[in-house]
């Protein structure tokens, strides 16, 4: 029988930060650090300052002067990097971001030999059972796709594990293509983390574009058919819809331009597990994040300055 899911006192997010190149208009670029799950967890930290719960970051760099700047970012935004794998020979991966006017960007990759992609891996320090020391761990597909399909099995079954033992999983697929081996593998994926997740943190986009889903019903009809009974499905500006009752927050902040879209919806994440590991409703948790989105958008980069 699962246990009762216990308080949130300490959360965990997993998976790959990177270097970050964001390009200005006079043709140079300023350097960042950012990933999806590390956007999530330097907003998750925000959110919880003041408060006594926990935000860390895993994931595995190397001992190279860019990893050592990935930790030095990473604890002066809060977050604990006790569970950080640093192995010899390999270097974080690098991306870069170009914006239009619209503010839609474009990415280019260089991480295909990162070492987050050594994650969990042995020999390894950092191995899954130090994640049932957290009581929330927010995984995603790109943590997922870059690992190799024999740690992804052992992350299906320390999930269950977790979550019967009374852990909170969240999961978000933020489908990347290029990342995966094929269509169905990533079908497959996401179909076991859909399985396993007690809260769910899709968007609508991304699941469109993975599944073929006509609308935002049948997204919401095919993750029910997986077990999804919890979470928001994440919409842009017509709002976050509440899986669990098809319920939309009211009175939702409108942006007028939206200038750099990066890392929507990994301050939504954000915004919605900060506001659940304090006690919100999932509704008022699905308001809290679209609020934090809406205003990350309004600026340049992953990670907005605090003071903005």
């Amino acid at each position: 029988m699962q246990a009762p899911k216990r308080p949130i006192r300490s959360i965990a997010c997993v998976g790959e930060v990177m270097i970050e190149l964001i390009a200005d208009e006079g043709g140079g670029a300023q350097l960042g650090v950012a990933g999806d799950t590390y956007n999530s967890a330097v907003y998750i930290a925000r959110a919880l300052r003041g408060t006594d719960i926990t935000t860390s970051y895993v994931t595995a760099l190397g001992v190279d002067p860019y990893s050592d700047r990935i930790v030095t970012a990473l604890t002066s935004h809060g977050l604990d990097a006790g569970c950080i794998e640093r192995r010899e020979g390999i270097m974080p991966g690098l991306y870069a971001i170009d914006t239009d006017d619209a503010g839609e960007r474009s990415f280019s990759y260089w991480r295909s030999a990162s070492a987050a992609r050594t994650l969990f891996s042995e020999p390894c320090e950092i191995t899954l059972d130090r994640l049932d020391g957290f009581d929330l761990v927010l995984l995603s597909g790109i943590s997922m796709a870059i690992l190799p399909p024999e740690i992804r099995q052992r992350i299906f079954d320390w999930a269950e594990r977790f979550t019967a033992a009374g852990g909170t999983l969240a999961y978000d697929s933020n489908h990347r293509p290029r990342l995966w081996e094929d269509v169905g593998t990533a079908r497959a994926v996401n179909d076991a983390m859909w399985a396993r997740a007690d809260i769910a943190l899709p968007s609508v986009d991304d699941e469109m574009a993975l599944y073929g889903d006509a609308d935002a019903s049948a997204v919401v009809a095919r993750l029910k058919g997986l077990g999804v009974s919890r979470g928001a499905l994440k919409r842009g500006g017509d709002g976050p819809l509440d899986l669990a009752t098809g319920a939309t927050p009211q009175a939702l902040p409108q942006v007028g331009k939206v200038v750099d879209s990066t890392a929507a919806g990994d301050s939504f994440n954000a915004g919605f597990l900060a506001a659940v590991a304090q006690g919100s409703s999932d509704l008022d948790a699905a308001r809290a994040g679209h609020v934090l989105a809406a205003k990350v958008i309004c600026h340049r980069g992953a990670i907005i300055p605090e003071d903005v």
